[in-house]
């Protein structure tokens, strides 16, 4: 399907209806949520408007196929994440979230396929090495969480409260920064490296 659909194209228009009903009115047919995460998936854009109002509800449809798929067992989403990601409701940093999940799942994405492909050149697909690249990918996303945690300044995060410069004070958000930085360059090198190994 998204092979079809060029992404200048505008997106697909799926209109809901107050029985919760979904109809795709490009191919005239009623949907599920699970065709439209597979649509996702492919690449097809689309939009979901309420048939009543021609509000665009698109953020909340989306949101109710997330929840669907944790409710599967899929979980994908970390317990940790999701209380740092609730603590930003109604936070003064509330407006910069958006923009930073963005930006981060996009760098994310193309690391993943950029690794996916190499590793499976360099080690015949071998899952151990990707797994161990994913969790570091993942431990880094954390960091870069917490760096935007309303409280870090405040009450310290638990167990990383007086570490950072081995005097026994906080890590400054300058220094979380700094540190956050070294490590993607790390994951750069270390990308690097096994491209060339093939």
């Amino acid at each position: 399907m998204s092979e079809e659909s060029p992404k200048s194209e505008a997106p697909v228009v799926i209109k809901k209806y107050a029985n919760r009903r979904l109809y795709n009115t490009q191919t005239s047919s009623y949907v599920t949520l699970d065709h439209l995460a597979l649509m996702v998936k492919e690449g097809t854009e689309f939009e979901v408007r309420d048939a009543r109002t021609g509000e665009d509800i698109t953020r909340s449809v989306l949101t109710q196929i997330i929840f669907e798929e944790e409710a599967k067992g899929q979980s994908l989403l970390p317990i940790k994440f999701l209380r740092q990601l609730i603590r930003f409701y109604g936070d003064s940093l509330q407006s910069f979230v958006p923009g930073y999940l963005d930006m981060s799942m996009d760098g994310f994405t193309k690391n993943q396929d950029a690794m996916r492909n190499r590793l499976a050149e360099a080690f015949g697909g071998s899952t151990q090495v990707i797994e161990n690249m994913t969790r570091q990918n993942m431990a880094m996303f954390e960091r870069a969480m917490q760096m935007f945690s309303p409280f870090a300044g405040v009450r310290g995060r638990g167990e990383d409260e007086g570490k950072g410069n081995g005097s026994g004070e906080r890590t400054k958000p300058s220094e979380e920064i700094s540190e956050l930085k070294n490590e993607i360059e790390a994951m750069r090198r270390q990308l690097a490296e096994l491209s060339q190994r093939k």
